[in-house]
């Protein structure tokens, strides 16, 4: 049951730039699920082109704060901050604007807001922003900010977000380790996104291939789809492969497809809006996700939910998505003929394929539902203002 309604400020540099984009989108389906139980959720965004001071997204008000010249504000959004920061010294020039600018726009927020929390999203760069408020302060994790926290001032910052918050959270178990590591011991608590149940379902009639196989992620090396074109090469049967996404690899994917002679049997989709995943994920006989170090793993929850079972990396977050030999198959990272051998086994076995996918829906339900979800949220939120002074 609910406690008293509560306010609260999310403050993140990914969520949705309108109703549909994908950007940041289980942000927003996290804001849903709270506002479900008694939470009323603000956010707070850096702005980009096109986009308004201030507006409402799906029921959600949303507040965006300038930080550089229009022509300069290309740091969220689309995914690339870390490459565009590394890259240019307009992007580092850039990234210091944001965070300056973030914390004064933090500052007017909770003057004026009557929050009861702050609760930011990915420690670096939101987390830089909230320090030194009055308000008890939530952070989420979700992978390239623990990632990031490797270098020995990433560490000092990251410590210095930890000094000010009262739950620090990650959204998978091996991510919350991580963490925890990084942080000298501190506690991390598990808490995963919710996943967009209402969009990714099973059809009525189905339109799966026994033979087609997808991949769904950003086109670099940490996403694994080189491996997996080895593992097409190397396949016994003739599965094809669907590709969705893009990234700076994907010239050179193109001519190891050629080189390796599968180019034929790989459909490159480019990027896609979510709503357009839900029909490629039901008509795929599995989905393979050749990650290493996934802060969850994302993807695997929307095929699931889609009952399409999972072949991935034992790797990350994915060991939280996948159960072995029952929601999908987990092969040894790197192992590109175990990986081959596991997608194989998808076509072989379609039957096999088809009630690990049943359950894999169960499962996500179980733990990634926007009820389940919201009510692991409401009692953190509860558990931290009890605990406040």
């Amino acid at each position: 049951m609910n406690g008293r309604p509560l306010k609260a400020l999310f403050v993140t540099h990914a969520f949705p730039r309108h109703s549909g984009d994908a950007a940041g989108a289980f942000v927003l389906a996290l804001a849903h699920a709270l506002s479900a139980r008694g939470v009323t959720v603000e956010v707070l965004a850096p702005s980009a082109p096109g986009l308004a001071a201030e507006e409402f997204i799906e029921g959600i008000r949303v507040f965006r704060y300038r930080y550089a010249p229009a022509s300069w504000e290309t740091l969220a959004y689309a995914g690339t901050m870390a490459e565009q920061v590394s890259e240019s010294w307009r992007g580092k020039l850039a990234l210091l604007f944001m965070l300056r600018a973030g914390r004064q726009a933090v500052r007017g927020l909770v003057r004026g807001g009557a929050y009861d929390l702050i609760h930011c999203h990915w420690w670096f760069p939101s987390g830089l922003m909230v320090g030194g408020n009055a308000l008890p302060l939530l952070v989420t994790m979700h992978g390239s900010d623990v990632r990031l926290a490797r270098g020995r001032l990433a560490r000092l910052l990251f410590s210095r977000v930890s000094a000010h918050a009262a739950a620090m959270l990650a959204v998978s178990g091996w991510l919350a380790r991580r963490a925890s590591e990084a942080l000298g011991g501190r506690t991390v608590d598990t808490a995963p996104m919710p996943a967009a149940t209402h969009l990714f379902a099973p059809s009525a009639v189905s339109s799966r291939s026994s033979d087609r196989m997808l991949f769904v992620g950003r086109l670099n090396a940490q996403k694994g789809i080189g491996d997996l074109l080895h593992a097409l090469s190397r396949s016994r049967r003739a599965w094809s492969l669907g590709v969705v996404g893009d990234g700076p690899d994907r010239a050179e994917l193109g001519r190891l497809a050629a080189t390796l002679g599968v180019d034929a049997r790989v459909r490159w989709h480019g990027h896609l809006a979510q709503s357009a995943l839900a029909p490629l994920y039901r008509a795929a006989a599995a989905v393979v996700i050749p990650s290493t170090d996934e802060g969850l793993g994302l993807v695997g929850v929307e095929a699931s939910l889609c009952e399409t079972p999972v072949v991935a990396y034992a790797s990350g977050g994915l060991t939280d998505v996948v159960r072995d030999g029952l929601t999908g198959w987990l092969v040894p990272t790197g192992d590109i003929a175990a990986l081959s051998h596991a997608i194989d086994g998808v076509v072989e076995r379609p039957e096999k394929a088809r009630r690990a996918g049943q359950a894999a829906r169960q499962f996500a339900l179980d733990r990634f539902s926007p009820e389940a979800v919201g009510a692991r949220y409401r009692a953190l939120y509860d558990g931290v203002l009890e605990r406040s002074p």
